[in-house]
Formats: structure tokens, sequence, C-alpha cells
């Protein structure tokens, strides 16, 4: 399995951990003194106390715990975070309260995954005509509900 380094800015950080065996995120960890609580519709930035080395060629991608998200309403706000691989500060989730009810956090709670993976990165080049395909131009439902 490869390594990514990673620091802690606080001793009481939590490292990420895998729940399962197969699991594709890691699941990131609360660092606060207290319950963090969160208003219907308001965002507050989550802090982890890690700092992570992501290689080059490869993103951290935040995203929502299922359970959380679903259960309780509380998500990343940017829906899915981008972490670059020259991005050496706090690791930090930004979550929402989706749900009509308060919420809390509480410390060393497990708040978001991280999933690292491979990106491609691209020059855009103009050009005047793309390359036909049988969806065409065809956009939001164009393929059908079934």
């Amino acid at each position: 399995m490869p390594k990514i380094a990673v620091k802690k800015l606080d001793e009481n950080a939590v490292l990420p951990t895998y729940g399962t065996e197969f699991a594709a995120g890691a699941d990131l960890y609360a660092l606060c003194d207290k319950e963090i609580v969160f208003a219907p519709g308001e965002t507050k930035f989550v802090k982890t106390g890690l700092a992570i080395e992501i290689p080059e060629g490869y993103a951290g991608f935040v995203h929502a715990r299922s359970g959380l998200a679903s259960k309780r309403g509380l998500a990343p706000a940017n829906k899915v975070g981008v972490i670059d691989s020259d991005y050496r500060g706090e690791v930090m989730v930004a979550l929402h309260n989706h749900s009509v009810s308060e919420q809390k956090i509480e410390p060393k709670e497990r708040i978001a995954q991280l999933v690292i993976a491979p990106f491609l990165k691209v020059d855009f080049e103009v050009v005047d005509e793309l390359n036909e395909t049988a969806r065409g131009e065809g956009g939001f439902g164009s393929t059908g509900r079934k």
C-alpha cells in the first residue's frame, strides 16, 4: 500500500482511517475541544489538525460520509473538496447543515472521507469542430429516466 506523509498539527489530531478493508475513502476526524453546533442552513469549517503531502499527479478528494449526510444532513458545503498536491496547510472540511434542525459534531467524530486518486492534467486547445457522437448536444435528462 502506498504511503502518504501526514503531519499532526495538534497532538490530539486523529489520523485518517479506513472503515473496512475495501473502503475507498479514509475517514477524517473533527479536531475540536467541544461539540460544534450547526444551525439549519449553516456552514462551518471543521479542523482536522492534519496537513498531508499528496504525491504529484494525485489529489485528495473530500467526500461526504454517507450516514452523516443522509441521516443528519451534514455534508461538505462544496460537495467535493479538492486538495492539490502542492497544498501543505491544514485539511479542513466546510460542513454544511442541509437539515431543518440543529446538528452537532462531537470531538473526534468522523466528519468526511478522503479519497486519494490520480488525475489527468491536460492542455486545452481551441478547435473549430468537435468529433461527432451519438449523443451529440443532448444535455440534462436527454438519455431518459429508465
